[in-house]
């Protein structure tokens, strides 16, 4: 594990990585030997997928949208957190900018697609 601080700023990272949930700059990563990474992700449509070994917690900084988690529906705005298990399937529409904290970090091998699924009626 790192035991060195790590300092990086949003400005400073270069073009973003184009992703399944969107467009993506990846903050601190695996590579960085920590126990968690930290992504900024600007989210259009993510396609349904799902992590078997990664924990992940959304923070929205702006825009709105949907998250569909499991069987559930969410609005999300800014401000708004939601907390992932592993193994369990999302997917999201709107546009929005979230600050994604992914435990352990991101691996590209753990994310798995799935087709796309109906979502849960609209809460009243």
């Amino acid at each position: 594990m790192s035991q060195k601080v790590i300092v990086r700023r949003l400005a400073d990272m270069e073009v973003p990585l184009a992703e399944t949930c969107g467009e993506s700059r990846r903050l601190i990563t695996a590579a960085d030997e920590t126990v968690a990474g930290l992504h900024v992700v600007h989210i259009v449509d993510a396609l349904p997928h799902y992590h078997d070994h990664t924990a992940e917690i959304y923070y929205i900084l702006s825009g709105v949208g949907r998250m569909r988690v499991g069987d559930e529906v969410f609005e999300v705005e800014p401000g708004t957190a939601i907390y992932i298990p592993p193994g369990m399937v999302h997917a999201s529409k709107g546009d929005f900018v979230t600050v994604v904290v992914c435990v352990p970090p991101f691996d590209p091998d753990d994310q798995f697609v799935v087709e796309e699924v109906e979502e849960a009626p609209e809460s009243e």
